[in-house]
């Protein structure tokens, strides 16, 4: 033997033979079995000083030349690289023994360690970890090996433990049909339950496709453990226990074995503690099954009329009602029902709003329950007996009610949720009817009845009072409240002079109400009242400027709203570290920050670190940036983007298809499956439809599904490309079942008409679920139709009670029929909806009022039918006319006129409509207001400005400048909303400039507060802002500048537009811009940095501005 190879034999004998293994893996390259190696034999073996001396000198014997640096810098290298490639992780984790295996998944799930040494090599195991962990691919990776091997290589119950661990991260991607066949058919008892409680609470996270086969899977189980010689064709398997296991998957139960259920098996059941608890939860349940189960229940011995104790267990006694879940909504034997037994199921069903769909049978069978209670006894009498089934009685019937019968059931009432404004208008009216004084007690009594308390009550209120119901349980209603509502108790707050104290008990998006002109007189703001508050970014300009004079930078970021406060200007004065450090900040509140933010975080990321700025932010930068996007970056970029919102970022469309571009290149130009599918996340909304068409495999449908199904707003082409994939993986909708036609959900509306109708015939009630949740009639025109006849044909035909020759044999609409068909009622005639029954219009006009697709002509015909139901005009009470809607826009100028419109809070209602004529809304609805109410322009209060609305646009020069200051800079905010002609902004930013002084002088907080009244200045003013401000204009503001004054901007205040305000300029604007200010536009929509920002900031200084005085004159 020559020299080296005595040396290479004492070496590797002098290295123990797991330790010889592991570096015989290191010089192939099978890192992670080498690692793997060294962990186990670390585990009981101590590494001493010379080990590593042993490992280098080996390596050198085989002439591979490692260095301890080199060595760490390989294996770090490795596993990165290793993360990013999921399907190579694969491949390499299923080669592994069994040894490996066992050691991989000890220090993924169960190791405390954060960091792993070996000698003088250190990983920092706890980064990786978290690195893997929020991987979409290599947690797919991880569940498909432990479905693979982890059953063979630990303990199962070991198993299940992971499963659950790797699950939770996205169920429905991983768990698809096709993959539960690798599920194990043959499991110990324990890890079966376990296993089984795993999937029990992932039911509502998969689709429905998985919800059967994991159905299946269970039965499969269930059946085998089941004592099989008592099994025969006419006894189930189900046993008692067996339903309690399966839990929410009994819903997929066929009928026929259901019904052969033992009685003995039923009843034991049903004597399980925890059995009510799983039939609260059976939401997808249908009326078939549930009256089944329901049958067998009433069979086994169960008397379902005894509402006192039905069943008796040692010391428990068990109410029969209360046991059965959601089994109540479908209970249907009336026959010979006394009014006790009535009103105890009534207060079961308050559950029943959770089922999915069966909404209108629900109501239907509350009605017939109503009319039992209800027997020999009056309304007031048991109205606080009646559960939320008063939800289902009409304004006119509430109306009856005595104001005692209310107090008496304010305690039921006030748990009550489903209420409409005008139902909770006639409750509240009634309640401080009989209370006299409004007060803090009196409004926390009313739980979600508060919003049926005027605004002009609110404001008459005792400030004291006020500020304890900010404080008090009844806070939480708060942003319940219209913004008229809000402004009235913030108004009176803030004459009071207790404002300052009752600021920061100001929670949620009732901060948002605070004028700026309030904030400015308010003390005593710190970091940490902020937390809990909502803010407009012109409250968080000025709080974040005036709160770091005091605070650390931290601890306003960790606020979370602040950040809307932070200019670019502080983003650029960070230090380098400091900035680092707030990128937790950032990234968890990116749907709080501008476009303009990020692109300023993103200059400074590219400054201060390139090489580690998050890829998503390329996406802001100017195009030429994605050029740095390649090879091993690719992967990085793309899972970055798709765990970010694209459109909080804003890019334009050019930046947008050079994006999608980009990551159609970095996936090698195809979608090939899972995999790509978890990496793309939210960006396959994006993707084009013709790389959807040609570029997407099947594999990768089934999966992508339920993530397309998520997109926000996919085109119609896009929609259409999906469709066409769906019927590839699917086959005709011909042979669809149940399951496959939930999948598919929203898509079905792409089908055909004759599709459709095979849908409908076969699956009514899904095809009926999936339509109430499409919405508008535009975007559904087929299905709603489909949904409309199905609904139809199924029904009774319902001849018009009316005895109206032209009603004579005409269909009338029915209250089932107008529940079940929401959005899809448009179908009704102009003909059927006039012979519409009184009553079914009285209990449905709140519903009718918003079909969005409703034409002038079928409004008419209900507002006429609101006439014969209510009396003349005059006679309509507030509550009649909030409960219009859309059919509100049917009356005319005359007929609006003879409205009582004293109320602020009816206005506030009509001017959510935004299709009003302007006749319509100047001259009816606000002179209908002033006279009614006794006011004058010069008189009226803030939460009248903020109720108003859109009305405002149609004040002429005198009236606006008629308002008080005062009351106009409370409302500003609400002001800058609406979008009125330029010569009325004008005389806003007139009225604008009395309260925040010249225009010339306005700050950053002051151009984001008042919203659109910026589009009234003129070329002077405009020309005069520093370059810095323009950011500061709101989007919408924007657009409402008129082109000729647009065009007066210099090419460095169009450059600093910024991104989202430049996406906003008009066709007409643009058209009147010259080379260099188009230039400027495409900078400022490119996200390209036109100067380093100026160290002054300018966005949010406190100024000496005119404040009003305190009288408001």
């Amino acid at each position: 033997m020559n020299h080296a190879e005595v040396t290479h034999s004492q070496t590797s004998e002098d290295l123990p033979p797991l330790l010889h293994k592991a570096v015989e893996e290191v010089i192939t390259g099978k890192y992670l079995n080498a690692l793997l190696d060294i962990l186990h034999f670390q585990s009981s073996n101590v590494w001493t000083a010379d080990m590593l001396t042993k490992v280098m000198a080996y390596f050198h014997t085989q002439e591979v030349m490692f260095t301890f640096s080199s060595l760490q810098m390989s294996i770090k290298s490795y596993l990165k690289n290793l993360l990013y490639q999921p399907r190579q992780l694969l491949s390499e984790l299923q080669q592994l023994d069994q040894q490996q295996f066992q050691t991989a998944m000890k220090y993924l799930f169960n190791s405390r360690k954060d960091h792993l040494e070996m000698g003088n090599i250190i990983l920092d195991w706890d980064k990786t970890r978290e690195r893997i962990f929020q991987s979409p691919g290599v947690n797919r990776t991880l569940f498909l090996i432990t479905l693979d091997k982890c059953f063979l290589a630990l303990r199962a119950l070991d198993c299940v433990d992971i499963l659950s661990q790797v699950l939770r991260v996205s169920a429905v991607n991983y768990l698809q049909p096709d993959v539960i066949g690798s599920l194990p058919n043959v499991l110990q008892e324990d890890a079966f339950r376990n296993l089984s409680t795993v999937f029990k609470d992932l039911y509502d996270k998969i689709s429905a496709n998985t919800q059967k086969t994991l159905y299946v899977w269970m039965k499969q189980i269930l059946q085998k453990s089941y004592n099989m010689s008592e099994f025969n064709e006419s006894t189930s398997w189900v046993s008692a226990e067996n339903l309690w296991i399966l839990g929410r998957y009994m819903v997929h139960l066929p009928l026929e074995e259901i019904l052969k259920i033992s009685l003995n098996e039923i009843r034991l059941f049903i004597s399980y503690d925890n059995a009510t608890k799983q039939l609260d939860t059976v939401y997808d349940i249908t009326p078939e099954l549930a009256q089944a189960f329901l049958e067998r229940i009433n069979s086994s011995g169960f008397d379902m009329r005894n509402t006192s104790t039905i069943y008796r267990q040692d010391c428990f006694s068990f109410s029969f009602m209360a046991v059965l879940g959601l089994l109540v909504c479908f209970y249907d034997d009336m026959e010979e029902m006394d009014a006790a037994v009535a009103r105890a199921l009534l207060h079961q069903m308050i559950k029943c709003n959770q089922l999915r769909g069966f909404q209108a049978e629900v109501h239907k069978l509350k009605s017939q329950l109503l009319n039992i209670a209800m027997q020999n006894q009056t309304l007031n009498d048991i109205l606080g007996s009646l559960s939320d089934a008063v939800v289902g009685l009409t304004s006119s019937q509430l109306e009856s009610l005595s104001p005692e019968a209310v107090h008496n059931a304010i305690a039921t009432l006030n748990q009550v949720s489903g209420w409409a404004k005008s139902q909770v208008m006639v409750l509240s009216s009634k309640y401080l009817s009989y209370e006299k004084v409004l007060s803090f007690y009196n409004v926390s009594q009313m739980g979600a009845l508060v919003t049926g308390i005027s605004t002009q009550s609110f404001y008459n209120m005792n400030p004291k009072e006020l500020s304890q119901i900010i404080r008090g349980t009844t806070s939480q209603y708060l942003s319940d409240l219209s913004p008229a509502q809000q402004q009235g108790i913030l108004r009176k707050i803030a004459a009071s002079g207790d404002f300052s104290s009752s600021v920061k008990d100001i929670q949620g998006s009732f901060f948002k109400e605070i004028s700026l002109s309030d904030l400015w007189k308010q003390t005593g703001y710190n970091s940490s009242v902020m937390k809990e508050k909502e803010l407009r970014r012109s409250q968080a300009l000025y709080l974040y400027e005036l709160l770091s004079k005091k605070n650390y930078p931290v601890d306003l970021l960790s606020t979370g709203q602040l950040v809307k406060g932070v200019t670019c200007q502080l983003i650029e004065s960070m230090g380098t570290d400091f900035f680092l450090n707030t990128l937790k900040f950032f990234e968890k509140n990116l749907h709080l920050l501008s476009p303009y933010q990020v692109n300023c975080w993103a200059w400074k990321f590219w400054k201060v670190s390139n090489a580690s700025i998050p890829p998503f932010l390329l996406l802001v930068l100017p195009i030429e940036y994605l050029e740095y996007v390649s090879g091993p970056l690719c992967v990085p970029f793309i899972e970055s983007l798709g765990k970010t919102e694209m459109d909080l970022l804003n890019p334009g469309l050019h930046k947008k298809n050079a994006v999608l571009q980009k990551v159609q290149e970095c996936l090698n130009g195809s979608i090939a499956d899972e995999y790509d599918v978890d990496l793309l996340g939210n960006l396959i909304c994006h993707l084009p439809p013709a790389f959807l068409h040609g570029r997407m495999s099947l594999k990768a449908m089934a999966t992508a599904l339920h993530q397309f199904k998520l997109c926000q707003q996919l085109s119609h082409k896009q929609k259409t490309e999906i469709k066409y994939k769906l019927l590839e993986l699917y086959g005709s909708p011909n042979n669809w079942t149940a399951e496959t036609t939930l999948d598919v959900g929203p898509f079905i509306a792409l089908l055909s008409k004759g599709e459709l109708n095979v849908l409908a015939e076969k699956f009514p009630d899904i095809v009926l679920q999936i339509a109430k949740t499409i919405g508008l009639i535009s975007s559904a025109e087929e299905l709603l139709s489909t949904v409309f006849e199905s609904v139809s044909n199924s029904t009774a035909s319902i001849e018009s009670s009316l005895t109206r020759p032209d009603c004579l044999g005409t269909r009338a609409p029915s209250s089932d029929e107008i529940i079940k068909l929401a959005e899809a009622n448009v179908f009704w005639s102009v003909q059927e909806l006039k012979c519409m029954d009184a009553g079914t219009f009285d209990k449905n006009v709140e519903l009718l009022g918003t079909v969005s697709g409703f034409n002038s002509s079928q409004l008419i015909a209900l507002k006429e039918k609101a006439k014969q139901v209510w009396g003349s005009l005059p006679d309509w009470k507030s509550y009649h006319i909030v409960s219009l809607g859309r059919i509100a826009l049917a009356l005319t100028e005359h007929e609006i006129e003879e409205l009582d419109l004293h109320s602020i809070d009816t206005i506030s209602v009509l001017s959510q409509q935004t299709e009003w004529t302007l006749t319509q809304a100047s001259m009816s609805i606000l002179q209908g207001f002033l006279e009614d109410s006794g006011q004058t322009i010069s008189t009226l209060k803030s939460f009248d400005l903020v109720g108003l609305g859109a009305i405002l646009c149609a004040l002429n020069s005198t009236e606006i400048m008629s308002i008080r200051t005062a009351e106009f800079s409370a409302a500003v905010a609400r002001i800058g909303l609406m979008f009125c002609s330029t010569p009325v902004l004008r005389q806003f930013k007139k009225m604008t400039e009395s309260v925040f002084g010249t225009a010339t002088s306005w700050n950053g907080s002051i151009l984001q507060e008042i919203g659109t009244i910026a589009g009234g200045l003129n070329v002077d003013e405009l020309k005069a802002f520093d370059k810095n401000l323009m950011p500061y204009f709101q989007p919408i503001a924007i657009r409402h500048i008129p082109p000729e004054i647009f065009q007066a901007l210099s090419p460095e205040q169009i450059a600093n537009l910024g991104p989202e305000n430049a996406a906003m300029v008009t066709r007409s604007q643009r058209e009147r811009l010259n080379a260099s200010q188009l230039q400027s536009l495409q900078l400022a929509l490119d996200g390209a940095r036109t100067s380093a920002p100026e160290t002054q900031t300018s966005a949010s200084t406190t100024q000496v501005v005119q404040t009003p005085a305190p009288s408001g004159e």
